[in-house]
């Protein structure tokens, strides 16, 4: 993937991969197992940190959480 010459590299707002989304559901299954829960969690405004947070959340069931 070519970058924009005028964005600075990791702020190109790409969509998560597919590799992402199965990672991040990888991850969220990970924490459950392990005991995590959370009261609230923060993320960037960039697609495809968001998007890693809705597939954390959803597979701890906390999709409900302030963000």
């Amino acid at each position: 993937m070519e970058q924009r010459k005028t964005a600075s590299p990791g702020w190109y707002d790409v969509d998560l991969s597919e590799k992402g989304v199965s990672e991040a559901k990888a991850a969220g299954k990970l924490l459950k197992a392990e005991g995590f829960s959370f009261d609230f969690a923060y993320t960037s405004v960039l697609k495809r940190a968001i998007h890693t947070l809705w597939n954390v959340l959803d597979e701890l069931d906390q999709a409900w959480l302030p963000v």
